[in-house]
């Protein structure tokens, strides 16, 4: 993750490079729309509110990288990312998600970020204070006498306490200090990891109650417990746990009490706002060719419902008013029955960046099996590895893959680089289904490997049976 003001467009391109292959006008863009924030954040403040992102609409068919773009490019600089599928969303009135929901997703997304951010910067000082209350469990003090003074003490002095029961509560503070001492340097060495011991915790208890309200499904819940802050205390109960499993507790315990949660939301709102992307992903569904009556009225609604929040408008959430105008939108879709055109012309004008992505070629699919960081036959060696089972896929092997997979997307239905995964699956089948029994054992996969394992998939007529 690096700072947006690091990276300049071919820097972002690069950057997408190591995990998608092709589709470069498709990153050339979302490169530009990601390095046009930096520079609206350059200008004066009253210039930043009037310039609106470009938002993108994506054309390609499935597999060919349209979320991962969209996803490593969030990635890529930290920020607030939700993909949500426009056909989850209905018509106001209808049965179904609000689109509302998208812009709640996204804050949630982001209040999740910059809480995990300072629960990170406070860690070193809530595993000291986890200390020390593991220590005070293991060697708690004694109790002092001044504890239960009753009225008359404050006449008669010290209570008839005599001088030598004060020593003696000296001396046994002196030893609990000493005890302490040892149990502390026996904790930093980890020789108590496995003492069990009981703790006190707070009860984490769902005290929401539930209201039908007008914000939608995801506002119906009130917690009494927020609302009416430390009125009523909150609920603790015991648990009987080892020292390793307590010090992970009291650590995340400690740490929520050392963060200022309104600092967070206030910060995670701000993000989400100036820096939030949102991916639409299926706009070709809700897109309708005529005005047939039925369920395209419902169709038509969503895309009215939608492009409020496209072109800037207020939501509110359980957190405050969230601003839409400077969220990034990017949308995508196969687009095979129907095209952009049939979208209304007010949602259209919203996505003014319209960018094509290409059918995957054989010589693509070489590629995407060996050259992402996160490539799918790396994915497997390392899985394997674990068995001490060491493949070796040699050249002829991947060439051999990436043409059946290009010819079973030109015969069948065209998943794109997702065939990848089934294909390559069905490859490592049988020795993954052996691994346990081949330790130590050395697997050398050529194109003849191949063509054995996957014959099937080669001489059936039907590969409905075999493949997505």
């Amino acid at each position: 993750m690096v700072a947006v003001n690091e990276l300049t467009p071919v820097q972002i391109v690069k950057e997408l490079d190591k995990y998608i292959i092709g589709q470069d006008k498709a990153k050339k863009s979302v490169a530009v729309a990601l390095r046009n924030r930096y520079r609206r954040k350059q200008l004066p403040e009253e210039l930043q509110e009037e310039i609106k992102p470009k938002n993108i609409l994506m054309i390609g068919p499935t597999g060919v990288g349209k979320t991962e773009i969209a996803r490593r490019l969030a990635r890529l600089v930290n920020a607030p990312f939700v993909k949500v599928e426009a056909t989850k969303f209905t018509e106001v009135g209808y049965v179904g998600r609000d689109v509302d929901s998208m812009v709640r997703d996204l804050v949630e997304t982001s209040i999740r970020m910059v809480k995990n951010h300072e629960l990170k910067e406070v860690q070193n000082r809530a595993e000291k204070l986890a200390e020390d209350r593991i220590v005070e469990i293991l060697a708690p003090y004694p109790r002092k006498a001044s504890s239960f003074k009753n009225p008359f003490e404050a006449l008669f002095g010290n209570g008839g306490k005599s001088v030598q029961d004060e020593n003696i509560e000296t001396k046994d503070y002196e030893n609990i200090e000493e005890e302490r001492r040892i149990i502390r340097s026996k904790l930093k060495i980890g020789e108590l990891e496995e003492e069990v011991i009981e703790i006190e915790v707070e009860d984490k208890g769902d005290g929401a109650v539930q209201f039908f309200t007008g914000l939608g499904a995801e506002e119906m819940s009130i917690n009494f417990q927020d609302l009416f802050g430390g009125v009523f205390p909150g609920r603790k109960k015991k648990r009987k746990v080892t020292v390793k499993e307590a010090r992970k507790i009291l650590t995340q315990e400690e740490a929520n009490k050392l963060i200022d949660m309104d600092q967070v939301i206030s910060g995670a709102i701000s993000n989400a706002e100036q820096r939030g992307i949102i991916f639409l992903d299926e706009i070709d569904k809700i897109a309708s060719r005529d005005f047939r009556g039925g369920p395209d009225v419902s169709r038509e609604g969503v895309q009215r419902d939608i492009l409020p929040l496209v072109e800037g408008s207020t939501v509110m959430t359980k957190y405050g008013p969230v601003k839409t105008d400077h969220i990034l939108f990017i949308a995508a879709g196969a687009f095979h029955i129907s095209k952009p055109s049939d979208l209304i012309p007010e949602l259209q004008g919203r996505f003014p960046i319209r960018v094509e992505l290409d059918n995957l070629t054989e010589e693509d699919f070489k590629r995407i099996l060996t050259q992402p960081k996160n490539a799918i036959i790396k994915q497997y060696i390392a899985l394997l590895e674990t068995e001490n089972i060491k493949i070796t896929v040699q050249d002829s092997a991947i060439e051999q893959l990436a043409h059946i997979a290009y010819a079973l997307n030109e015969s069948d239905e065209n998943i794109g680089a997702r065939r990848l995964h089934t294909i390559v699956e069905k490859l490592f089948e049988e020795i993954s289904y052996s691994a346990a029994t081949m330790e130590n054992s050395e697997v050398d996969i050529d194109d003849a490997y191949v063509k054995e394992q996957l014959k099937d998939l080669i001489r059936e007529k039907d590969i409905n049976k075999f493949i997505l």
